[in-house]
């Protein structure tokens, strides 16, 4: 991402974070918080055509360290992180900004009541879920900008419901059969870099 268009995008995602009306907003007033905007805001700050962008999305998490450190991994790569709600911890705890350090200016960060209105906001979009219980594994996954890279709570995962109506989407980490799973920052990290590779970084 080149220093001019990243400045183009923390100038429009600030813009957007200043006229939101959602509470939140004041909520997060401290310095290096991050910057939440209306869903339907999301699509307006993707601005750059240069810029292979990709969309992590987190469904219910409930540990703030790893949201914050997948926050990090966002901001060095250019994606935006999705948050659907109910969310284990306040989005002003400090556990989650110690996680992202001071790289909150750069992440863009929208949340959404459930998963439905993430859908709603992005009929055309491309949702890849992320699930120990895929055939798939992730590197046989086509990915193109803009997809949208989906996780679950760090207990449980993703709703069964949900992945037993969309088996074609649904991808794993290939890991051996002692493992349950990876820590979902870490799950996030290894998703997002393989999309990237495949998009020639």
């Amino acid at each position: 991402m080149s220093t001019a268009a990243r400045q183009k995008f923390i100038h429009i995602s600030k813009k957007s974070y200043k006229n939101g009306k959602s509470a939140t907003h004041a909520a997060i007033n401290a310095a290096n918080a991050p910057l939440i905007c209306p869903a339907a805001a999301c699509l307006a700050a993707r601005v750059f055509k240069d810029i292979k962008m990709f969309n992590i999305v987190l469904v219910e998490p409930e540990i703030p360290q790893n949201t914050g450190n997948i926050a990090r991994t966002c901001a060095a790569t250019g994606c935006t992180l999705h948050l659907v709600k109910p969310l284990g911890f306040e989005i002003s705890d400090k556990y989650l900004k110690r996680a992202g350090l001071d790289y909150w200016h750069l992440v863009h960060v929208c949340i959404y009541e459930n998963l439905n209105e993430l859908f709603a906001k992005y009929p055309q979009g491309r949702f890849f879920f992320f699930t120990t219980k895929a055939r798939k594994r992730h590197t046989d996954a086509q990915y193109r900008a803009g997809d949208f890279l989906v996780f679950g709570k760090e207990t449980k995962g993703l709703d069964e419901e949900l992945l037993l109506s969309r088996p074609d989407d649904c991808v794993r980490i290939p890991m051996i059969g002692e493992a349950r799973s990876l820590n979902l920052s870490n799950a996030a990290a290894v998703a997002v870099y393989e999309a990237l590779r495949q998009n020639d970084f």
